[in-house]
């Protein structure tokens, strides 16, 4: 089989996966989880066109970059994920059916990476798409990380609208000492 039908048929597999567990979320496009969807496909869009070059010239510049997003987007979202459970005290009582169990803190989180950052886990997946797209330039590809930045900057900023429905001046306050994506810059 060629790389061509493999990876189309590995997009249309993955695509039908994160449509499953973005359904609810789809259907609300007010909520952060429809533009996370959309830069989902993107991502993995990224992903799949330059997995082919992936060990070429590994210790190239674009290539040493490439991995070291790369890693940031694999270990961010895990110390993310496991603060949310542990300090955020994730509770049905938060009830958005577009939100993964995870996300229903009811409890601000502004330890860990929280502290500098609102949205770590957004960020994990910026460095992820820029991460891909650095293994090799086109103008595909450069579309896709494109789109997938401004996706997730939309992401960013519905997913602050919910926070500050629920949390109200206490994340209005969290906002004016924390930067969204990267610290002290973005």
């Amino acid at each position: 089989m060629s790389y061509a039908v493999a990876s189309t048929v590995a997009f249309i597999v993955i695509s039908t996966a994160l449509l499953m567990v973005s359904r609810r979320a789809l259907r609300d496009s007010d909520s952060h989880g429809f533009y996370r969807f959309f830069a989902w496909e993107c991502i993995l869009g990224l992903v799949l066109l330059n997995l082919p070059v992936w060990g070429d010239d590994p210790l190239a510049p674009h290539q040493l970059a490439s991995w070291l997003l790369l890693v940031a987007s694999a270990l961010l979202p895990l110390h993310a994920v496991r603060l949310l459970k542990r300090m955020g005290k994730p509770s049905d009582a938060r009830n958005d059916e577009a939100l993964f169990d995870f996300e229903k803190t009811s409890t601000l989180v502004t330890g860990g990476a929280f502290r500098y950052i609102r949205h770590p886990m957004y960020a994990a997946l910026i460095f992820l798409a820029w991460g891909a797209f650095l293994k090799q330039f086109s103008w595909l590809g450069l579309a896709l990380v494109l789109a997938a930045t401004v996706l997730l900057f939309m992401t960013a900023l519905r997913d602050e609208q919910e926070c500050l429905k629920h949390f109200g001046e206490a994340y209005r306050s969290y906002m004016r000492g924390t930067r969204r994506f990267v610290p002290f810059v973005l």
